[in-house]
């Protein structure tokens, strides 16, 4: 069986191209290592848990200095979070991460998600940034930049 109406894609292609170059552009700056992860429903009751088990998934935890964050998003569900590997979170804190969000938040609901999970991906790269800065001799990009979508 098939249908005759396309789903609407949660980001136009310009939008992704948006993004991703807010992962690029934030990771030329640091060791660090960025990925959003999109889907329209968060099968999880609380989004963190659902960031933690695609992070794991991803193997984002295998990065060299520990410093992976995933930037999770349920379009339909109205639900974000991120999760950052145990180098970054430490050295930053709950309330940069919870600020974070807000800020993300704010955009959302002006239903601006390129622009709002551009400056998301913008503040997580200042942070990693700050703490992991890029080493031109040693670094490398370690995940792809692409963002995910799931279902």
């Amino acid at each position: 069986m098939f249908s005759l109406f396309k789903k609407k894609p949660l980001l136009t292609a310009e939008e992704s191209a948006i993004v991703v170059e807010a992962i690029r552009k934030a990771e030329r700056q640091t060791s660090g290592e960025i990925r959003v992860f999109v889907e329209s429903r968060c099968r999880f009751i609380d989004p963190l848990d659902r960031a933690r088990e695609l992070f794991m998934k991803l193997e984002m935890d295998e990065t060299e200095h520990r410093n992976g964050t995933l930037l999770y998003v349920a379009i339909k569900d109205k639900q974000l979070a991120i999760f950052a590997d145990a180098g970054i979170h430490q050295a930053t804190g709950q309330k940069y991460w919870e600020d974070t969000v807000a800020q993300i938040i704010s955009f959302f609901n002006a239903e601006n998600y390129a622009l709002g999970l551009s400056e998301c991906v913008r503040r997580i790269g200042d942070a990693l940034r700050i703490y992991f800065p890029f080493d031109g001799d040693t670094d490398k990009n370690e995940l792809p930049d692409e963002i995910i979508f799931g279902n």
